[in-house]
């Protein structure tokens, strides 16, 4: 049976401003490349042949780079939607544009993780369900949603951010839905999955279950978290094959020239046609395509934006320049 997939990346990232003003989260350089980029590589490894993006902000940005997904060996599509949706809406109006009748993973588009995405469908043929959640583990639970399963994986409760969770087993946004849930979803109305689908699933019992994995799981939702998913990437912490080939302390991406006096490390990234100047130094950062660092500039955790100048000798912690 055919495998597809929905991404919804019509997000603002309204905690990533000032990063997100021209560039929506999803298309955000990660490692090199856009972050959609790597969920796309992510789903074609785990046998999705097929993928919508569900997006709205700054949806024009997307077609031109993805295409038609032959560059990625996958069926792309691309659903927008005029006014927002949520969750659940988004998912409805991405689903006309699929063809296979399938499964559907459905990934947020703004978590990193190292999951066995093929483990999860196997789990959901497994258990004939009719939804099956990626769930992992964290020290606390309170800012996320926290799910309660029975023994053999059954999910009873589906609690949003709440104050005193009753497990710390939340909800990793990556679901695999069959095709006739999605169509119970009203068409062209505002719904929420977390809020409204899966509580109305759980009190008819339909078949919910979850899929608990504890490797890596990042959500990129702010600066330091996206700092964060790219050095993982890099130094290999987190596997994506989107990642392009790197060595060792930091990535450099084609055309990249560094001063042979520059000092760069920590998992940085140097845009493509960037240019370090001589005795610089460039930590852990992200330095955007064709940009510029002056001379004896320290950058530490830093982010600058595509063509920006960074001046001489500037010394910066946790900076942006040019967004």
């Amino acid at each position: 049976m055919n495998r597809s997939a929905i991404l919804l990346v019509g997000g603002m990232g309204t905690r990533l401003q000032p990063l997100t003003h021209k560039i929506p989260k999803p298309m955000l350089q990660v490692a090199g490349v856009p972050f959609t980029e790597h969920q796309i590589v992510k789903a074609r490894e785990a046998g999705i042949t097929e993928i919508v993006l569900a997006t709205s902000f700054k949806a024009e940005l997307f077609e031109p780079y993805f295409g038609d997904g032959s560059k990625f060996g996958i069926k792309m599509r691309y659903a927008v939607e005029t006014q927002a949706l949520g969750t659940g809406g988004a998912i409805r109006n991405a689903a006309d544009k699929l063809t296979g009748s399938g499964p559907v993973a459905i990934f947020n588009g703004d978590v990193l993780s190292g999951h066995d995405l093929a483990g999860q469908f196997e789990a959901h043929k497994a258990n004939s369900a009719d939804v099956t959640l990626y769930l992992t583990e964290v020290a606390d639970a309170r800012a996320f949603g926290a799910v309660e399963l029975t023994k053999d994986g059954r999910v009873t409760a589906f609690n949003e951010k709440m104050e005193r969770p009753k497990t710390n087993i939340i909800n990793a946004g990556c679901y695999i839905f069959n095709r006739a849930i999605i169509e119970e979803i009203p068409h062209g109305q505002v719904v929420s999955v977390e809020r409204e689908t899966f509580p109305k699933l759980l009190a008819r019992h339909a078949r919910v279950f979850g899929f608990i994995d504890r490797s890596y799981w990042l959500d990129i939702g702010t600066p330091q978290a996206l700092l964060k998913a790219s050095q993982d990437l890099i130094s290999g912490t987190v596997y994506s094959q989107a990642t392009p080939k790197c060595s060792g302390e930091f990535l450099a991406l084609d055309g990249a020239k560094i001063s042979a006096t520059a000092q760069v490390g920590e998992m940085s990234v140097i845009g493509r046609r960037a240019m370090i100047g001589d005795g610089a130094e460039v930590q852990g950062s992200i330095i955007g395509d064709s940009a510029q660092v002056g001379s004896r500039a320290k950058l530490k955790n830093c982010f600058v934006a595509e063509g920006f100048q960074v001046p001489e000798a500037v010394i910066a912690e946790g900076n942006f320049f040019g967004f």
